[in-house]
């Protein structure tokens, strides 16, 4: 990554569903619409409804946002490992409260960009271009009728992606990899999530993504100096094999993976089976294995304790950002302590710039929030940051930029 100029600090690789972000799915056909749901996917004829039960305003990302941007950003590099193909990818990140990563893996390891505009990596297609046939595959897999063809979006260059009933799933990937042996074809099947079998290159999948960029790393003299692998089914089993690695399974994660790590890595101390759900395992693995502070800023009561520990430009823009989102929830006193607190931990010369050029003091900024006080009180209202990023422009002054994020239990703003 051209943005860090030396080796990052940490890289983070996680999965998204029910890893990083807590979805639970149910399943129906598809018969009406009259159904009033919290995120609504249309697959072909299946209807697919995600909320997480456990976990609806989900406190568990916006706790591992916050720590992120306000202690590694800077420094480190965060990575998105996911079966998604981009289409339901970026569905995703409109329905829940996401960061920006700095990589994203899709499509069961086969897709691999960088940054905003997510550039593709062409050194990774040439990899998976070797050996490939997905006309080979097509034609052989139409020959069971196990197999349901997943929606067009899933149908990638690299991948083939069906649903199979899990009573099913054993015999017919045994029945295809020989099949495809006899063909002359070098494939990878992976079964995950009790239903999802995806036909991929050989040296395609998420840990054959992850030795790339390890490898690339390391040709830049930029190889991280620990990297932390985060999952919870099948398809991620692959992330832990990876030499070198801290790993969480986090708690809810599914048998498919328990069953792998109890065959392959059960006396491995560097992978752990954590007791929190989700984003809140991944945090708890940073503190296990001692990669770097854990204490997210969402879980400190009074912010002005956060100070004292992570002092840094872009912590306080963290710490200013929740106070606005506690302000405006009514979850702190209505008192001009409050305010005055704020505004004696802020340059007096400082000064907030949006997108359209309009400039606003600090001091200014915190004075109008009198006005909205507890107007967002009972509802889902939350605030993020992300990409906060922060140059240092003299020996007192520092240049920080980053979006803000508003969500009110509909579009974020």
């Amino acid at each position: 990554m051209d943005r860090l100029k030396a080796p990052a600090r940490l890289m983070i690789v996680s999965d998204l569903d029910h890893t990083m972000v807590g979805l639970v799915i149910v399943w129906f056909l598809l018969v009406s619409l009259y159904i009033l749901v919290a995120a609504v996917i249309l697959l072909d004829n299946i209807l697919l409804l995600q909320v997480d039960h456990h976990d609806p305003e989900n406190m568990s990302l916006l706790r591992f946002n916050a720590l992120w941007e306000a202690c590694y950003r800077n420094d480190s590099l965060l990575v998105f490992s996911t079966g998604r193909s981009p289409t339901l990818y970026k569905q995703l990140r409109k329905e829940k409260p996401m960061l920006t990563p700095d990589i994203t893996i899709m499509s069961v390891g086969t897709e691999i960009t960088y940054g905003t505009s997510m550039v593709p990596d062409d050194g990774w297609v040439e990899v998976l271009n070797q050996k490939w046939d997905r006309n080979l595959v097509t034609e052989e897999t139409s020959k069971f009728p196990e197999l349901t063809l997943q929606s067009e979006t899933e149908q990638r260059p690299h991948k083939v992606s069906f649903y199979v009933d899990k009573a099913n799933a054993q015999n017919v990937t045994k029945a295809l990899s020989e099949i495809f042996a006899t063909r002359g074809l070098d494939v990878k099947i992976i079964y995950s999530g009790g239903m999802d079998l995806d036909i991929l290159p050989q040296d395609a999948g998420k840990g054959q993504a992850l030795a790339y960029l390890h490898k690339k790393f390391k040709t830049e003299g930029k190889l991280p100096a620990n990297t932390l692998v985060c999952g919870d089914s099948g398809n991620d089993a692959e992330l832990f094999s990876i030499p070198d690695v801290h790993g969480v399974m986090v708690s809810n994660a599914q048998e498919e993976l328990l069953q792998w790590h109890a065959e392959n890595a059960k006396g491995n101390p560097k992978i752990i089976h954590a007791t929190e759900r989700c984003a809140a395992g991944i945090i708890q693995a940073i503190g296990h294995f001692n990669l770097g502070p854990n204490n997210s800023p969402r879980d400190i009561t009074n912010l002005s304790d956060f100070e004292s520990e992570n002092i840094s430009a872009s912590s306080e823009i963290v710490r200013f950002f929740m106070f606005y989102e506690r302000w405006r929830r009514a979850e702190v006193e209505n008192s001009e302590l409050y305010l005055a607190s704020m505004k004696a931990d802020c340059d007096s010369s400082g000064i907030l710039i949006h997108p359209s050029g309009a400039e606003l003091s600090l001091c200014d900024a915190i004075n109008g929030m009198r006005s909205y006080y507890g107007d967002k009180q009972g509802q889902k209202f939350r605030v993020w940051v992300d990409r906060v990023l922060s140059i240092q422009t003299g020996l007192d002054t520092w240049l920080v930029k980053f979006n803000k994020w508003e969500l009110s239990g509909k579009t974020p703003e």
